[in-house]
């Protein structure tokens, strides 16, 4: 399996979060990894995407050295790799890490350092994503971004997104970011059509994108489903999270499905594994229950491999693995 959407700060297992905080100096609000459930993970009852977002304050305050963001980057590819996955995209915003003096630049170095050493000893696969974050007072820091994401490509960075409040910075907004990202040969993805409607993703469209995180508000539009159809976006698309922030109205069905059966490039993510308690192989069994067949699981896991940020060869390399599972 493959996870393309997965935040960093919103998927550390509660264990792995005690060892950080220690590290880190951070009071936690319980001395173990039962009690910090409720702290990190929001309920299937969240109110809004607003209320979801919450639930990252305290991991991120518990990754402000280069040791304690090694240290999570690795112990999420650890976890992945128990999960049995093959490949993962994983995210974070580098700007919110620097609390304690780092530079965007030191922050992706651990970071990388991290990962790269924990895919070493596990012979997994895993790239980052550097995340922009929407705001109206930090367009300096997101160039910086893509900057650094620049440097980094290949070396462990594959890509840059936008992420954060989506409905109180509309996507729109934000073309100047993609638009160096075009210039410095950055691949991109972009957060829209999660809590906010059809026009975010129109947006995100405008700007090049060829994978949208979410997207599933494509369905409120028919002609948005049809050009997405036409031109084989991708959408990274987080069922259980869909359903937790009300990008999905409570009562009714999910569209994956819909949406794969009409010819989209539609994905399964978790989002965060953490915030959502969730895993990729439980989003697949959720999808079971809403009438998903084999085909359609094996198509899902080929879209993913597809849309992955790595060479055709690479991507050919994991269908093959896929498909060898599913034999």
């Amino acid at each position: 399996m493959i996870d393309l959407h997965l935040h960093l700060d919103g998927s550390l297992p509660p264990a792995l979060l005690l060892r950080l905080a220690e590290m880190e100096g951070v009071t936690l609000p319980a001395k173990d990894a039962e009690g910090l459930v409720p702290w990190l993970s929001a309920p299937i009852d969240c109110s809004s995407l607003n209320e979801y977002l919450e639930k990252f304050d305290l991991p991120v305050s518990c990754m402000q050295s280069p040791e304690t963001i090694a240290a999570a980057a690795g112990g999420l590819v650890d976890e992945l790799s128990r999960e049995g996955l093959v490949y993962a995209e994983i995210r974070f915003a580098p700007q919110q890490h620097m609390r304690k003096g780092l530079s965007q630049r030191q922050v992706v170095r651990a970071a990388v350092d991290g990962m790269e050493e924990a895919c070493r000893r596990t012979g997994f696969q895993a790239g980052l994503i550097l995340c922009c974050m929407r705001g109206r007072e930090n367009l300096q820091e997101n160039l910086e971004t893509v900057q650094v994401a620049s440097e980094f490509l290949g070396k462990g960075v594959c890509a840059v997104d936008l992420a954060g409040a989506e409905a109180l910075f509309p996507t729109g907004e934000f073309g100047e970011l993609f638009s160096l990202a075009r210039q410095l040969s950055v691949p991109y993805t972009i957060h829209a059509g999660e809590a906010d409607g059809p026009e975010s993703i129109r947006a995100a469209l405008s700007f090049g994108t060829r994978r949208i995180g979410h997207g599933v508000r494509c369905i409120e539009d028919e002609k948005l489903v049809e050009e997405l159809k036409e031109k084989q976006t991708t959408l990274e698309v987080c069922v259980i999270s869909n359903l937790q922030t009300k990008a999905i109205p409570e009562g009714n069905v999910h569209p994956i499905l819909q949406l794969l059966r009409r010819g989209l490039r539609v994905t399964v993510n978790t989002d965060n594994m953490t915030v959502s308690q969730t895993t990729i192989a439980r989003e697949f069994a959720y999808l079971r229950k809403l009438g998903m067949t084999p085909e359609e699981e094996r198509q899902l896991l080929h879209n993913s491999a597809d849309a992955v940020f790595l060479s055709t060869e690479k991507r050919e390399e994991l269908k093959e693995r896929i498909d060898r599972v599913l034999a």
